[in-house]
This record gives C-alpha cells, sequence and structure tokens, in this order.
C-alpha cells in the first residue's frame, strides 16, 4: 500500500529535528577557558609569593642558605646566615665581635649542646691558657675538686672577685684546654662555662657553654676547628 504524506510534513519534520539539536558547548580547550586557567595560576603564584615575603618580613631572618660577609679586624669572614646568634642583616659590615651559635655532640652520651661563640680582635681578650699562669694560680683555694677525667678542678677564693668559680685544666698540656666555670645560680640549672682562645691572626673566640661539656674536653677544638676553619677564622 502507498504510503500518502500530507505536502510540507518533511519540512515540519526537518525544523523539529533542527530545533531540537542541543547548541554547541564550550571545550576545556577553548581560548576563554585557557586564559582562565592561566589567570588563576598567576594569581594563585602571586599569593603564595605575597605569602612568603609577608614570613620573611615577620621574621627578620635571612634565607638559612646565605652567607653573609663580616669584617673584624683585619680578617674578613663568610659566615653561613643560621649561625649567627641574633638576626643578621644580609649586607657587609664591619663588626667589633660577631656572635655566633652552634649546636654539637658535646654533652653527656654525645647530647646536644649549645656552644655560644664569640670572634673578637685579639687585642681584646688574653687566652685562658695564658690567665691560667698569670691569674688563676694565684687565686686558687686549697681545695681540689674532683670531675671529668683528666681535668683538675680549683675552686677560686672569694676575695679575688672570683666568688663561686672555679677553674678546670689539663695540667699535662702545654697548650692546656681551661675553662672558667660559674656555679648554677639555681637548682636544676647547669653551670656556665667560658674559655678564650686565639685563632687565626688577629682573631680570638670566647666559647661559652654548659658545664657538663666538660666531659667532652678532649674533643671541643676538634668540633669547632672545622666550623672556624671555614668561616675564615683559622
Amino acid at each position: 500500500m502507498a504510503c500518502h504524506l500530507e505536502p510540507g510534513a518533511l519540512v515540519n519534520s526537518a525544523t523539529t529535528g533542527t530545533a531540537r539539536r542541543p547548541a554547541p558547548r564550550q571545550t576545556a580547550h577553548s581560548p576563554a577557558f585557557a586564559l582562565g586557567a592561566i589567570a588563576i595560576s598567576v594569581g594563585l603564584v602571586a599569593l603564595g609569593f605575597a605569602y612568603l615575603i609577608d614570613a620573611a618580613g615577620r621574621s627578620g631572618q635571612p634565607p638559612s642558605d646565605v652567607v653573609l660577609t663580616r669584617s673584624l679586624g683585619a680578617a674578613k669572614l663568610q659566615i653561613p646566615a643560621a649561625w649567627f646568634r641574633e638576626d643578621a642583616q644580609a649586607s657587609d659590615a664591619f663588626s667589633k665581635q660577631v656572635d655566633l651559635r652552634f649546636s654539637l655532640p658535646l654533652g653527656p652520651k654525645k647530647a646536644i649542646r649549645t656552644v655560644d661563640v664569640t670572634l673578637l680582635p685579639r687585642s681584646r681578650v688574653r687566652p685562658s691558657a695564658v690567665l691560667l699562669d698569670g691569674v688563676y694560680l694565684h687565686q686558687f683555694e686549697q681545695e681540689e675538686l674532683s670531675g671529668p677525667p683528666g681535668l683538675i678542678g680549683k675552686p677560686m677564693v672569694a676575695a679575688g672577685g672570683f666568688a663561686n668559680e672555679t677553674v678546670w685544666y689539663d695540667a699535662l698540656s702545654p697548650s692546656p684546654f681551661v675553662a672558667k666555670c660559674s656555679a648554677p645560680l639555681a637548682e636544676g640549672v647547669s653551670g656556665k662555662c667560658l674559655r678564650t682562645v686565639y685563632l687565626g691572626p688577629g682573631l680570638a673566640a670566647v666559647y661559652g657553654f654548659d658545664e657538663d661539656v666538660l666531659g667532652a674536653w678532649q674533643s671541643f677544638d676538634a668540633q669547632l676547628k672545622p666550623l672556624m676553619e671555614r668561616i675564615g677564622a683559622l
């Protein structure tokens, strides 16, 4: 049987099909989408830098890998910024002294202890080994204290202005280890010790450390030496 269609039926059908066809969508690869993604990425990077700059400004500390130059007398020292005891400005400077701080395995059973190092011109200090013969020996009490193996402990007389202080020294070495230590200020707090040595030409160092570091006196200089060499102080 032949099928008869009304005139215009094909036209209506085609029109209806065209009307139902979905409009083309913007794909992820369109120029508008790519530009939007780039703008967002740039904004996030800028925000990250802003946070970093703000944090650096609040801390006042240069990055840990920065090396700063300090002129001390005739010596020009190259010192990592992280070694300074106080916040250091990232610029060359002439200094009257340089204050550093190290954490070293010098405590009992190689526990980490802090060693403060003050670098000075030699003209401002005398080494502890020189003070042992020139000053300390004349201020000793008769008593002798027991302490770290290899060291002799001698309390100082109060009348000489050395009240509550003890000198520990190696009596067998021609260039002895010598440290002057003060008694603890409170129960449970370690006593504090000072030791002064000459370094390279024109330079001296004053080491400050807890009294229990004396147990590692034989390795003390060996651990500080490479650090002083690295910055040009030896």
